[in-house]
């Protein structure tokens, strides 16, 4: 093989466009080994092979140019150790973010089956929760802030219920919390009262009252939890049921549970004003 190739046999031999070969050198990835200063032609040398097929597939994975130029500074450092790590991590990192957007894409998949699919549906019932004590936290949760609340509340409540048996912990949470991200949360455990001595002074005692809901059981992972919520509240609307602006979430099997997001398993409950003359 020559050592050096024009524009066009380098093209032939990569199977990439002239086209690309020229963006590729306007973008600094691969810069031509010579460029004829009168001519403007550009020259690659045998080795750059290889650096501009693996370019290639970078960008066919949306790898961005930014770590695109990092990965391909380490890979031509030399060899060293330290360089080789740093290519790895580039990679590695992008390899991460493809998998996340893998999965997602999946879920979405998935979703709009349902969604398109007239005979798809969430089972959905009106039942009556029982009245049960609970040792609860309640709070205002101010705009944008992430889900940190809901863990520290989980915190207290556990210090609060020490080694006693407890059911599933659950949530009541105002509809505005989701449709203006702000609003009243209150995050409970059923258990026994009182809440154990020295348990943080924001853990107080509560009594659930019997509650109607449209009710049903949200199975996996909670990335499509809006489903769920829009089959309770279809049903409360087409049922004229008037709701409470309260919605009521029981953790059965979760995070706490099991790292298993498939074997996650949600109750979610739609609380609305009781009908008069109807049985659930």
């Amino acid at each position: 093989m020559a050592d050096r190739l024009t524009i066009g046999e380098f093209s032939r031999i990569t199977h990439l466009s002239i086209r690309a070969l020229r963006r590729y050198h306007e973008q600094d990835l691969l810069v031509p080994a010579e460029v004829d200063p009168v001519t403007g032609y550009r020259y690659y040398a045998p080795a750059q092979i290889r650096p501009a097929l693996t370019i290639r597939r970078f960008r066919e994975l949306d790898l961005p140019l930014a770590d695109l130029r990092r990965f391909l500074a380490a890979e031509s450092a030399g060899g060293a150790e330290a360089d080789r790590g740093a290519a790895q991590q580039v990679v590695a990192a992008h390899l991460r973010r493809l998998e996340d957007r893998l999965g997602r894409t999946r879920r979405a998949v998935r979703e709009l089956r349902e969604l398109l699919d007239p005979e798809a549906g969430r089972t959905v019932g009106l039942e009556i929760l029982p009245s049960q004590p609970v040792l609860a936290v309640s709070l205002d949760v101010p705009p944008g802030a992430d889900l940190s609340w809901y863990g520290a509340a989980m915190r207290d409540l556990d210090a609060a219920a020490g080694q006693r048996p407890v059911s599933p912990p659950g949530g009541r949470y105002e509809h505005r919390l989701f449709t203006e991200g702000h609003g009243r949360a209150t995050v409970y455990l059923p258990a026994e009262p009182p809440p154990l001595p020295g348990a943080p002074a924001v853990v107080r005692e509560l009594r659930l009252p019997e509650r109607t809901a449209a009710v049903a059981t949200h199975v996996g992972p909670h990335d499509d939890l809006d489903l769920t919520y829009a089959a309770v509240g279809s049903f409360a609307a087409r049922s004229g049921l008037r709701s409470q602006d309260l919605v009521e979430e029981v953790y059965l099997v979760g995070p706490r549970d099991t790292g298993q997001a498939g074997d996650w398993r949600t109750l979610v409950a739609w609380l609305v004003d009781p009908e008069p003359g109807r049985q659930p």
